[in-house]
Formats: structure tokens, C-alpha cells, sequence
């Protein structure tokens, strides 16, 4: 599999549910930096990272517009979708993804945190 191969299928990955079988796609030692909250290095940090944003999600998707690779560093542009109890939020983000021996190494997520929060609030 290309790096390509491995990110789209990760980002697809999100749509089932199933966060813990995310961790697969991790190095023992990946750091994960969503962007602007302070990068977390590990699988336990990791999943306890991404169990803090899913929480109140009843799905996520990852919606890839572009993406391209230069060896293992991949780039995406991607709309975030998160589908909650009483709304959808769509969350325009910029992704890094590094590589090392077929698994992500690194991860940073650019995104607009107030555009977020600004969704969220009008639901309420």
C-alpha cells in the first residue's frame, strides 16, 4: 500500500465508529497534534485524545477533497464532519500526516477551532 492508500483508508476508518480500531494505524510512539490544542504523544494519549472530541458524536466522517504525497508525508484537505444529537458541524481542515513503516508516525490537524465553536453555539 502507498502512503496514500494508508491515510485515505484512516479517514475512512472514521465513519464505522469503532475509535479503538484507529489506534491500528498508529507507532507505538505517534504523536498526534490537533491543532491548536497541545500535541500528545502514545496510543493511551492518542485514544484518550480522541475519545475527549467524539464523546458527544453520534458519527464523524472524513470528507477528502485533495490529498498528495511526497514519500511518506501526505497532505490532506478535508471537510470533518461531526454528527451530534442536535446538529451537524462541517469542519474545514488541513492535515500532515507522516509515515514510518506503513503506520502514522505523526499527525497535525489545521483547522479554525473558533468555526467550531460557532457551530456548535448556534445549535444550542
Amino acid at each position: 500500500m502507498t502512503a496514500i492508500d494508508i491515510v485515505r483508508d484512516f479517514c475512512t476508518a472514521w465513519e464505522k465508529g469503532d475509535y479503538e480500531a484507529l489506534l491500528d494505524f498508529f507507532t507505538d510512539d505517534a504523536i498526534y497534534h490537533n491543532i491548536p490544542v497541545d500535541p500528545v504523544q502514545g496510543k493511551d494519549a492518542i485514544r484518550a485524545l480522541i475519545t475527549m472530541f467524539t464523546a458527544s458524536a453520534e458519527r464523524i466522517e472524513f470528507r477528502v477533497k485533495h490529498i498528495v504525497a511526497d514519500g511518506d508525508t501526505v497532505l490532506t484537505e478535508r471537510l470533518d464532519v461531526f454528527v451530534l444529537p442536535n446538529t451537524t458541524i462541517e469542519l474545514p481542515v488541513m492535515g500532515t500526516f507522516e509515515l514510518r513503516d506503513g503506520k502514522i508516525a505523526a499527525w497535525r490537524d489545521y483547522f479554525d477551532l473558533n468555526q467550531y465553536m460557532m457551530q456548535l453555539q448556534a445549535a444550542q
